[in-house]
């Protein structure tokens, strides 16, 4: 068949290029259930002939005359089906974070108007339906887990008839690559939300892009798992990706289930976002610490080992033997704890941490960090999996037919096909972000030896002192959370004499530390009032200051007794600092750091 043009034509290449028994596959009554390509376009195909008789329609084939439906639903092999459903007959899915606020959702739907809603579950169809009343545009909502009084999604499945066939067909054929195929509705770090418009042609050549990356690996006829949300541009178009490659996909159950479910699923390799591969290093550490003896010693001996590796250099005989020796008696078991058979990790949404990049690459796990954004579908550059493309500490080279260009402030632009068709019914903002057909990414950054992208800072993040220095604050709180004592850390500082920083304490750490000691823990709430914790934490920040110039060092801290989460408002669904917010709702203990 012809190379795919529009985001449902890759169901249909897979089908006849290389149909998997398993292309979609999620945990059901505690057993792995699996949809076969066949049985993925057949349900696909039952959806979209009940979308058509329900009225949904492509209208005009405008952005504004397109009919749009929301999903709102952890990952789930039926969030995939109704997505291709609805994108073949021309309606535009609205993809909505499950753990959104009740205001920003009305805002959402309202916004977009639409009409129809997938919840995902009791929880999330109540949250739906309690806005109803005031979205007199939202006709229904449909569950995909059964709900008393509710549609249930399985009863819109019905045999298709000839007539629903070519009436399909005429919708397949109707649309257009370069015609709008969704709306992501950006949370941010701060302001009301904007829905960010994508085009089937956007997010296809960010398909065949990230594809070159991940064949490279060997995926064919391999598995993946799935957990980081599929309303996020990345997880969604890495699933498309996904379906062009071979690669079978399959749910994790939860976040609390992901080391059983890799077990199961043994993925080649799987996306993530770095806040969850430092968990992982953290829960290989503390094993570590608990090993007595030889096991002890051996442990940190391989780690030590690790934290030497180096990209593209021969470090000697010497080194590769004892860290092919390491790999046989040490990092094995890491391999194992994944699955046994990865060989990828590909990372985004924010920085990495090198130290992490070094020591997983060293046992034998390539970790792929990329950069992107939701404007830019999403993704710009990427490490590749030969080392040669890789370098750590960057987001590797750009992607194919991508341009980037260094403004002289700094500030990253992107032009490409991947560049979103606009902000929806904001021409105002379109216009702010993208000039002469480059995107202003609001990044900065640089290439270093003209190949490999790397980014410094955030353009608006930027803190500006009193004394008219730019402190950038994310390579100080990168390195700051390496500490074993850390948790979280915000640097602020904003017209202020010196940079101070608000930071909530490692508690399971510290918790150790005073067992250790004989002591007993005061509880997580009176212990960043503790003059022995504060000493921890102070020595361990005057440690990491050494990397850093005299006006980016950390002079005086707060800690927080809680940890900041998305329910609480202080992270986006991508685990990125909402920095305004927490400006906000810690001003009293800002406050206190600079009026010591």
């Amino acid at each position: 068949m012809k190379k795919p043009t529009r985001l449902f034509d890759f169901l249909t290449y897979q089908l006849e290029i290389s149909p998997l028994e398993d292309m979609l596959c999620a945990k059901e009554n505690g057993q792995w259930k699996n949809y076969s390509t066949r049985q993925v376009s057949d349900i696909v195909d039952q959806l979209s002939a009940a979308f058509l008789d329900m009225g949904l329609s492509a209208g005009d084939g405008t952005a504004a005359g397109k009919d749009k439906v929301a999903i709102i639903s952890q990952n789930c092999p039926e969030w995939m089906l109704v997505d291709m459903a609805l994108l073949q007959i021309g309606v535009v899915p609205v993809p909505v974070y499950p753990t959104i606020h009740d205001n920003e959702l009305q805002f959402v739907l309202h916004d977009a108007s639409v009409k129809m809603a997938f919840a995902g579950d009791e929880k999330l169809y109540h949250k739906v339906s309690a806005l109803q009343p005031a979205l007199p545009l939202l006709r229904q909502i449909i569950t995909f887990k059964e709900v008393p009084g509710a549609v249930h999604w399985q009863e819109l499945l019905q045999p298709v008839s000839a007539e629903q066939v070519q009436q399909i067909q005429a919708c397949r054929q109707a649309v257009q690559e370069a015609e709008l195929a969704t709306i992501l509705y950006t949370s941010g770090t701060t302001g009301i939300p904007k829905g960010v418009m994508l085009s089937h042609r956007n997010m296809v050549s960010n398909v065949y892009g990230s594809s070159d990356i991940i064949q490279e690996i060997g995926v064919r006829g391999k598995r993946t798992i799935s957990f980081l949300p599929l309303n996020h541009a990345f997880e969604r178009m890495a699933t498309y990706c996904f379906f062009y490659s071979g690669v079978a996909v399959y749910y994790a159950e939860s976040m609390d289930k992901i080391a059983s479910n890799l077990q199961e699923v043994k993925p080649t390799l799987f996306t993530t976002v770095p806040r969850l591969l430092e968990k992982v290093y953290e829960s290989i550490m503390a094993k570590g610490a608990q090993l007595t003896g030889v096991k002890r010693k051996l442990f940190y001996w391989a780690l030590g080992l690790a934290e030497k590796f180096e990209l593209n250099t021969d470090q000697g005989l010497s080194y590769r033997l004892q860290l092919a020796l390491a790999n046989k008696l040490v990092f094995s078991k890491w391999r194992e704890a994944l699955g046994g058979e990865v060989k990828a990790i590909i990372t985004g949404a924010a920085a990495c941490q090198v130290r992490l990049l070094r020591v997983f690459t060293a046992a034998q796990i390539v970790i792929q960090e990329g950069y992107g954004l939701t404007e830019a579908s999403p993704i710009i550059s990427g490490n590749r999996y030969p080392e040669q493309d890789r370098m750590f500490g960057t987001v590797g080279p750009l992607l194919k037919d991508v341009e980037v260009s260094i403004a002289p402030d700094g500030e990253i632009l992107c032009k490409g096909p991947n560049v979103m068709m606009g902000y929806y019914k904001r021409p105002d903002l379109t216009a702010e972000v993208i000039k002469e057909g480059w995107l202003h990414t609001g990044d900065i950054g640089t290439l270093v030896q003209g190949r490999f992208l790397k980014i410094t800072d955030r353009k608006k993040e930027l803190i500006k002192t009193s004394g008219g220095k730019y402190v950038a604050p994310q390579p100080i709180e990168n390195r700051m959370v390496e500490s074993p004592w850390i948790e979280q850390i915000m640097v602020v500082g904003e017209l202020q004499k010196f940079v101070g920083a608000l930071i909530v304490p490692a508690f399971q750490k510290l918790q150790e530390w005073y067992i250790k000691q004989g002591e007993v823990y005061p509880g997580d709430t009176e212990v960043v009032k503790d003059k022995k914790a504060h000493a921890l934490i102070a020595e361990t920040v005057q440690w990491h200051n050494q990397h850093f110039n005299p006006v980016e060092q950390v002079k005086r801290f707060e800690l927080l007794p809680l940890q900041w989460t998305i329910e609480g408002g202080e992270l986006t669904p991508t685990l990125k600092l909402k920095r305004k917010v927490i400006l906000q709702k810690y001003e009293t203990e800002i406050n206190v750091i600079f009026l010591k």
